[in-house]
């Protein structure tokens, strides 16, 4: 079992979460719940009717708490990564250590920055397809990759790419999270 710090709970890092727990893994979400998300209503989200920013964030959190998911309202003011690890600062001095670092800051990615992860020239952290950034054990998702398109569920598609990328690198194949129809 892995463990993953998840720096942002917005929709792409509750998003990621969610699919990280149901996978078995050791997911730790970290954020003040200032997500923008409180200034939406959403009525283009697939599959809801219409929602306010703020009933979203609460299901979303509840969701991914259920599924197993630690959801810690704390501040990471610091990150670090090596090639064997990542670590996590917290506003109150403690040091969390993990395999992954996922980062959904917004858009103004200050601690990917820090980091030095490389950038496009329009200044969004650089990231692949599966939204890995420039260094192995970090991935950066949501409005820091894309300043310009801000929209809830794209960000959470992009929580959960990246939390299916994780999930295929620990088990060494590609892993599909399936919903099963309820047994008649």
């Amino acid at each position: 079992m892995a463990r993953i710090i998840i720096v942002g709970d917005g929709p792409g890092g509750l998003s990621a979460a969610l699919f990280l727990a149901r996978g078995g893994h050791d997911a730790e979400v970290y954020g003040l719940d200032k997500t923008a998300m409180h200034y939406a209503q959403l009525n283009n989200y697939l599959g809801v009717p219409s929602i306010s920013g703020t009933e979203f964030q609460q299901q979303a959190r509840e969701q991914a708490k259920a599924a197993g998911a630690a959801v810690r309202a704390a501040e990471v003011t610091a990150v670090a990564a090596t090639d064997e690890a990542v670590t996590a600062t917290l506003s109150t001095g403690e040091t969390r250590k993990a395999e992954y670092l996922l980062l959904s800051e917004g858009r103004s990615p200050v601690l990917a920055r820090n980091l030095g992860l490389a950038e496009t020239p329009a200044g969004a952290i650089a990231v692949d397809p599966e939204a890995r950034s420039s260094h192995p054990r970090v991935y950066v998702v949501g409005r820091s990759v894309r300043p310009s398109r801000s929209q809830a569920i794209i960000s959470a598609g992009d929580g959960a790419k990246a939390a299916l990328d994780i999930l295929a690198r620990e088990a060494g194949k590609d892993v599909q999270d399936w919903d099963r129809p309820p047994a008649e």
